[in-house]
């Protein structure tokens, strides 16, 4: 162990240790709106916007939503997401790998709280960094595409191990990939014991009603 080690160790407590604090806030804040914060976190191209877009157009005129959206650099999701008739607000971060609750608190002002049911804080596409960081967040949903490999959940358990569900995106590829679904869920079921499973893709519309069900907070 070398001598800077400890201090490290102290720094990272601290950051974590206010991150919880200022999420803490963002929590309370989305309680008084009524509004339902759902944390999406993938590796990136697992289709995260992609299921925006398709929650937003299908829901659209039965749930009040907007997105705020993560990433190093550019306004493309946002871009993409707007063209949907949703509020979507970027924050670049820059050289950070995650979104943090302080991040979230900024953002928060360019959105009519009161107006929305659902504000979906899109992560930026990464299975490590986002694990330890609360949002303030009501639910955390992990993606995993078919086209990623089965053993996804087991290389990052954490984030895993801190889903409310797990969606596996993408199944209208599954057959073509040689995707083993029984395998996947194995090792989900490994990572998060009894997390709750969505299969579905945003192409074909299969397992969106289940998704939207959790969107709405009737489970998964």
């Amino acid at each position: 162990m070398t001598a800077t080690n400890p201090r490290i160790v102290t720094v990272r407590q601290n950051i974590l240790k206010a991150n919880d604090h200022t999420a803490a806030e963002n929590r309370a804040t989305f309680a008084a709106a009524g509004v339902r914060a759902i944390n999406l976190a993938s590796s990136p191209g697992a289709g995260k916007t992609a299921l925006l877009e398709r929650t937003l157009r299908d829901l659209a005129g039965q749930v009040s939503m907007a997105v705020a959206v993560g990433d190093l650099a550019t306004e493309n999701d946002a871009a993409r997401l707007r063209q949907h008739g949703a509020q979507a607000e970027q924050i670049v971060t820059g050289t950070i790998c995650h979104l943090d609750a302080a991040m979230v608190q900024a953002v928060l002002p360019r959105f009519d709280l009161a107006g929305l049911e659902v504000l979906f804080l899109e992560n930026v596409g990464n299975l490590v960094c986002p694990s330890s960081y609360d949002l303030g967040e009501a639910a955390r949903a992990v993606l995993i595409s078919t086209t990623e490999g089965e053993d996804k959940p087991l290389k990052y358990p954490t984030m895993f191990n801190t889903a409310d569900v797990v969606v596996i995106t993408k199944m209208d590829l599954a057959d073509a990939v040689g995707f083993d679904r029984d395998l996947c869920r194995e090792n989900i079921d490994r990572a998060r014991p009894g997390v709750p499973v969505i299969e579905l893709s945003s192409r074909s519309g299969v397992g969106l009603d289940t998704w939207f069900a959790f969107v709405r907070g009737e489970g998964a």
